[in-house]
């Protein structure tokens, strides 16, 4: 059975101990296409050789850096073809504004897993705490498993964040480079998926996607830069459900609702109709 429920759910899993230093953070910011206004001040505070300020959604790369193999999904109670597995939401909580350098510790559970009757549901949870003992952020991510429903469990929440009634505040464009996600795949998710056309014919799709989690990035500092007047440090939390995909080179169209400390906002594809890309998109403004 690829999939024990009563195996996998409250599993704990490997802790993990890393470190990161600016040029690590200036690599992802690379990755999320900083540098573009490169004679912009505010922009090179992403790229700053000794301090680079951080932006939170570094939590996402910053255990995984420079691994070249690509992931495998076997988890206590689970063991999936890495095929069948797309990323269905990812959430980062900071306590702090992350340093240009550290180390720390991450210790992490599987916290739920749900059957959605052909297709499975697994969300990891990941607390992440510094040299000096204080938390320094909360991650939590869920994976979509095509196929591999249907052993029993509960089938789970189906909730959907509702948008405004009434026009956006903002509505933000950003373009992606054609080579984005060959370099972004050097912050370590080297999954084929988003670099070998083959494995992505077989995954069914019909080129390599951008990686879930670099749009994620993008977005977060496409909204940074226009509505917290690019400080990284006023950014507490952000969220997104991935509800599409992007093809590397390819536009996005941000629309953005500001709501007391929260931004809300849907990512959708210029280049295709604007089919979804992101959904259920929160900032939470420090």
């Amino acid at each position: 059975m690829p999939i024990d429920p009563q195996v996998a759910l409250g599993a704990a899993l490997p802790s993990r101990e890393f470190s990161w230093t600016p040029t690590d953070v200036q690599l992802y910011h690379l990755g999320l296409g900083a540098g573009a206004r490169c004679t912009d001040p505010v922009e090179l505070r992403y790229l700053d050789d000794s301090e680079p300020q951080v932006l939170p959604t570094f939590a996402t790369v910053a255990p995984t850096l420079g691994e070249t193999a690509a992931p495998r999904v076997s988890f206590p109670g689970v063991e999936i073809d890495l095929a069948k597995v797309v990323h269905g939401h990812q959430e980062v909580l900071v306590h702090k504004p992350i340093p240009a350098s550290g180390k720390a510790v991450s210790v992490g559970r599987i916290s739920e897993v749900w059957d959605k009757g052909s297709n499975a549901v697994i969300v990891q949870e990941h607390t992440v705490t510094g040299a000096d003992g204080e938390p320094l952020w909360t991650a939590r991510s869920s994976i979509f498993a095509k196929g591999e429903g249907g052993f029993g469990g509960e089938r789970g929440p189906s909730t959907k964040a509702e948008l405004p009634d009434r026009a956006p505040d903002a509505e933000l464009t950003t373009a992606t480079l054609p080579q984005q996600a060959l370099l972004y795949r050097l912050c370590g998710d080297r999954n084929p998926l988003h670099s070998d056309p083959e494995f992505a014919k077989a995954a069914g799709f019909p080129a390599p996607i951008l990686h879930g989690l670099c749009t994620y990035g993008v977005v977060c500092k496409s909204l940074t830069d226009v509505l917290l007047d690019g400080d990284a440090t006023r950014v507490a939390g952000f969220r997104a459900k991935f509800t599409g995909v992007l093809y590397p080179g390819e536009t996005l169209r941000t629309k953005v609702w500001r709501e007391a400390d929260t931004l809300v906002a849907v990512v959708t594809a210029v280049d295709r109709d604007d089919a979804p890309v992101l959904g259920d998109v929160t900032l939470r403004i420090a």
